[in-house]
């Protein structure tokens, strides 16, 4: 059955390998998707001229534009969720794509049933403005930003004011993968992007603090060599 949901939502799904964009556009048809194609960015910006989609899926290696600098150039006009679709072991070039302005990827080869899902996130995602509200509500995780509390599993947790930084970013990114240089940039500014290691360190007193095991972290997982997922109920 469809859901009510996925109906008249648009994906462009721009990939230049006719196996990958018909098994695309088939199963996210079926899902009640409406599904356009280009073989590659410089195609995907012509369609969008005359269509917005609500969500891109690209891929990165592709002849004439590739996806990063696709990503660049949707960036410069719109914040439509991008969904990159890369090669195993290609960790530099996912962290160029997520500084490039992509919300999330997904590794080829991918299950149809883990795209459907990081597709239904992605759509469902809406960013919480500054000063939009005062409480976020997100799986287990209730956070009143105005009183400086959290709540996780109706038990309050006593946060520092970077913790608390640091977890409201998370939060308001949930279910993406946010790269160091981004949550080091937005929680201490731009001179401390390559501070890596005191970022685990601020990571590593959160989870203490949040997760019923901080050794096995079910919220705050980590993406190698990347940054790290924020998922509020697992």
């Amino acid at each position: 059955m469809i859901s009510p949901m996925t109906e008249h939502r648009r994906i462009l799904v721009v990939d230049d390998e006719p196996q990958i964009t018909r098994v695309l556009r088939t199963t996210l048809s079926s899902q009640g998707y409406d599904i356009r194609v280009a073989n590659d960015g410089e195609t995907a910006l012509e369609i969008m001229k005359n269509w917005t989609p609500d969500l891109v899926i690209t891929d990165l290696s592709m002849p004439n534009m590739d996806g990063l600098e696709l990503c660049r150039r949707l960036r410069r006009t719109t914040q439509v969720p991008i969904l990159v679709l890369s090669i195993r072991g290609e960790e530099r070039t996912k962290v160029q794509a997520l500084d490039a302005g992509a919300d999330d990827y997904v590794t080829k080869p991918f299950g149809i049933e883990e795209l459907l899902a990081r597709v239904r996130a992605t759509l469902r995602r809406t960013p919480v403005a500054d000063g939009q509200t005062s409480l976020i509500e997100e799986g287990d995780f209730r956070i009143d930003l105005a009183a400086h509390k959290v709540t996780v599993r109706k038990r309050e947790i006593h946060l520092t004011p970077k913790e608390f930084d640091l977890l409201v970013y998370l939060v308001r990114h949930s279910g993406r993968v946010v790269t160091h240089h981004d949550l080091l940039g937005a929680i201490w500014g731009g001179q401390s992007t390559e501070q890596v290691e005191y970022l685990r360190v601020f990571v590593g007193q959160l989870r203490k603090k949040l997760e019923p095991e901080a050794s096995s972290p079910r919220y705050i997982v980590t993406e190698p060599w990347i940054g790290y997922r924020f998922e509020p109920s697992r």
